[in-house]
């Protein structure tokens, strides 16, 4: 069975005016999709067909790697973000990203600073390792899934994730992220289930 676009998890302009409708028809309709699309023709009758993309993450390298991770980045980062997002979490992640970084400002900041430091292009992501949290960076199509962490929370630094609404503004585009846009939800539940 082909892999498919995973549909986004809300309206095209519902991050607005965080997130551009222009922004995410590039970003998911384009460039997302151009990665699904080369996946399908690198797998197409291989085994790999029918593997889930996680599988293929951790048994391939080169551009199958490339095209299975930025599919699963990217599906990942989509639901890292929400319409009216932002805020602070709550319950046990609170409790943990308290503990782990001393404050929600202090995890704010480091997030914020290791995203912008992130040469090029990558992600910049909260994980679960060895049972504590902890900010990590990948560059190009890289995931904590090859590391063996838990990906709680992911930003896309890739430049065209923000270029449209941003321009070269990264640490403008990382700030609107935590400050606007960042899924609790979605990262408690990742915490939880880690």
């Amino acid at each position: 069975m082909a892999f498919e676009l995973p549909p986004l998890p809300y309206a095209q302009d519902a991050l607005e005016p965080h997130y551009s409708a222009n922004t995410l028809s590039f970003h998911h309709g384009k460039h997302h999709q151009a990665y699904v699309t080369k996946l399908n023709e690198l797998t197409e009758g291989t085994d790999d067909a029918k593997k889930s993309l996680e599988e293929i993450i951790k048994s391939s390298s080169g551009g199958l790697f490339n095209q299975a991770a930025q599919v699963w980045n990217h599906t990942f980062f989509w639901n890292s973000m929400k319409p009216g997002g932002g805020g602070a979490p709550s319950g046990a992640l609170a409790e943990a990203i308290d503990k782990a970084f001393g404050s929600l400002d202090k995890f704010k900041e480091e997030f914020k600073t290791k995203g912008v430091g992130q040469f090029g292009s990558g992600w910049v992501w909260l994980v679960k390792d060895g049972g504590e949290l902890k900010i990590v960076t990948t560059g190009n199509a890289e995931t904590p899934l090859t590391g063996g962490a838990t990906p709680i929370l992911t930003c896309d630094v890739w430049e065209h994730a923000y270029y449209l609404d941003y321009q070269n503004r990264r640490p403008d585009f990382l700030q609107s992220f935590l400050d606007n846009l960042v899924n609790w939800d979605f990262a408690a539940k990742n915490f939880d289930a880690a």
